[in-house]
């Protein structure tokens, strides 16, 4: 079917176009431009801001339902919810299991991937988060979940993992995490540094033996010093590496958060969520992170002594905190939330921009910048009560509505 969206202000790569129609056709983008094709439905956009689709790198789930599972369906139950935030693919993030390794998780992970057919919000890859972090940076991670390096290990999770796109977290300066770090740069992993106490030194040599990813930017690491740089001096100084950053303003205030993107420049940032499930859900809501029990408090999610667990973020929400609380413009924020994180997966080809050739994957804002329209793979994934009742011929575009 070919489907035009005419009349909205395209931000994309940077830059803002008025009086741009876009054009897909079986999933992908087909044109781009100021003409509008003789056939095929065409949608008045007018009003309307048509942006990249969100990639989230980095999150454990939203909504109540959480990527750490054992069962397929909760992760195709997130992948329909998350579409209502703008986020039209994501990595499935796994994390430690008590007195084992997360086999069955990743497995479950995995099968995700394989089987996924429907047009909500895409899993790309999977995200392991440990097991191979520092105690002394642990977090919300129970310690019993944590593991020295060994390479006996490491090949049970490449084989869990089933050659699919893959980030693993590690702290560099534990025993033998370099040699664990040079394995998984074989198998094609990409290597994030983070749940780390490295210092500069020890941050810079993994960077040089290919790390490319520092885990959630400032969260469970050294702080940046004048005498001790730390993890994030070591990242700043490696142009071929990234940073993810959790845009909730609580995690990293804004202040350190414009810091951290004008230091990395646009192109090396990465918006996070972090979520948890009880992203999406109001105060007062518990959920569990991997079989612990956390609330929704304050803006944050916690266990329950306190310690914070991650975020409630949405990818919608961190644009909407990069524009109003950072003074980051619209066009740079999506660079950060699309165009950047395809690149980190080298999906820069096809992923995270509106061109000819690109997977049609897209979000419809409004001037306050809220979901009005995702679209996945060309297919419409959500659609809000508002813009159906301006625009009903969406209804019959549409896989599903609002939850």
């Amino acid at each position: 079917m070919l489907l035009t969206l005419a009349g909205g202000e395209v931000v994309d790569g940077g830059s803002r176009q008025i009086g741009t129609s876009l054009t897909i056709t079986d999933g992908q983008i087909t044109a781009l431009g100021p003409h509008r094709p003789p056939n095929g439905l065409i949608l008045d956009t007018t009003g309307l801001l048509l942006l990249p689709g969100f990639l989230d790198l980095h999150t454990h789930g939203g909504g109540g339902f959480a990527l750490h599972t054992t069962d397929p369906e909760e992760i195709l139950a997130y992948s329909w919810w998350v579409v209502r935030t703008g986020t039209t693919a994501f990595l499935i993030n796994v994390v430690g299991v008590p007195d084992g390794l997360p086999e069955a998780e990743l497995s479950t992970a995995a099968k995700a991937i394989a089987q996924r057919t429907a047009a909500g919000a895409q899993p790309l890859g999977i995200y392991l988060e440990g097991p191979f972090l520092n105690p002394d940076r642990h977090g919300a991670h129970h310690p019993s979940w944590l593991r020295q390096p060994d390479v006996n290990l490491a090949e049970r999770l490449l084989h869990a993992v089933r050659g699919y796109r893959c980030i693993i977290t590690l702290a560099p300066e534990l025993p033998g995490a370099m040699i664990l770090l040079d394995r998984f740069r074989q198998a094609g992993i990409t290597v994030a540094l983070g749940h780390t106490d490295a210092t500069y030194e020890q941050a810079r040599e993994a960077f040089a033996r290919g790390a490319r990813l520092l885990t959630h930017c400032f969260n469970a690491m050294p702080p940046l010093l004048h005498r001790a740089p730390g993890p994030i001096g070591a990242l700043v100084e490696q142009e071929h590496a990234f940073g993810e950053l959790i845009a909730d303003g609580r995690h990293v205030v804004p202040a350190v958060m414009r810091i951290l993107i004008r230091a990395l420049g646009l192109h090396r940032t990465v918006i996070v969520t972090d979520a948890q499930p009880g992203a999406g859900l109001p105060p007062g809501t518990t959920f569990h992170f991997a079989g612990r029990p956390a609330v929704v408090e304050d803006g944050l999610a916690r266990l329950r002594d306190g310690t914070i667990a991650g975020s409630i973020l949405t990818m919608d929400q961190a644009l909407r905190n990069l524009v109003q609380m950072v003074d980051i413009s619209l066009e740079d924020a999506a660079l950060m939330l699309s165009t950047v994180p395809a690149k980190v997966l080298g999906l820069g080809h096809r992923k995270g921009r509106l061109l000819p050739g690109y997977d049609a994957d897209l979000v419809l804002l409004d001037a306050d910048l809220r979901v009005q329209a995702t679209f996945c793979r060309g297919r419409v994934a959500y659609v809000s009560e508002e813009l159906l009742a301006r625009l009903p011929q969406l209804a019959e575009l549409s896989i599903t509505r609002a939850l």
